[in-house]
């Protein structure tokens, strides 16, 4: 049912995001990963915006993508609250000791699900240097399911004149950087910092290859 509604709203949405987002997507090697997810995965992301899964459901959209999403999004009005969950959305409760969306997530990963989430859990403020410190659910998660991290970064270019601009990273194996020698916790701090530096690397990334593109199109 979750499927079925994803795939409702994007079709009928489609044409509407194409002049909202204007997406315009780049890989760090497209032969590794593209926009198709193959098998389970957790999608990682810098936080811009409320619309921020509005536009990775378009980005992947050969895929249903399972949101981690703030108890807040869940309060705005019953019709916003309803839309969240029949998109399959995942509530996440900042303030309380509830970790039940953790298992909530091993099991849609095992079940060869997509799960989306934004490390840095809150949107940056004024003057924050982002991305934010990034949270270690995600770490965490990977580590439970067994399931690959894909990195991505948004530029987060929405309703704006020109294009938004997305990177879609490679898949990584957050046990490769598992140090026994390191209590859990510590291992949980530094690979997300591992991650949050990977995003910052794809930030860069993408900003050569669009001057790259500029210079191509600007006359000899």
């Amino acid at each position: 049912m979750i499927a079925l509604y994803n795939w409702f709203v994007k079709i009928t949405g489609y044409f509407v995001q194409l002049f909202m987002f204007k997406n315009k997507v780049y890989y760090e090697d497209k032969n590794v990963q593209n926009r198709h997810i193959k098998g389970s995965a957790i999608v990682i992301s810098n936080h811009v915006t409320v619309m921020d899964f509005a536009v990775m459901m378009f980005v992947f959209y050969s895929r249903t993508l399972r949101c981690l999403i703030a108890e807040l999004m869940f309060q705005h009005n019953i019709f916003f609250t309803l839309l969240l969950k029949f998109l399959g959305s995942i509530k996440v409760d900042r303030g309380s000791h509830d970790y039940s969306f953790v298992n909530k997530c091993c099991k849609i990963l095992k079940k060869g699900g997509v799960i989306e989430i934004y490390p840095e859990a809150r949107l940056p403020k004024e003057g924050e240097e982002t991305p934010l410190p990034f949270k270690t659910s995600a770490v965490y998660i990977a580590l439970e399911s067994g399931a690959p991290i894909i990195p991505v970064y948004n530029s987060g270019h929405y309703f704006k004149k020109g294009r938004n601009r997305v990177i879609i990273g490679k898949p990584i194996d957050v046990r490769d950087y598992y140090d026994s020698s390191l209590c859990h916790t510590e291992n949980l701090e530094n690979i997300s910092e591992i991650l949050r530096q990977k995003v910052i690397e794809l930030k860069n990334e993408l900003e050569k290859q669009t001057q790259k593109e500029e210079k191509e199109i600007l006359p000899a």
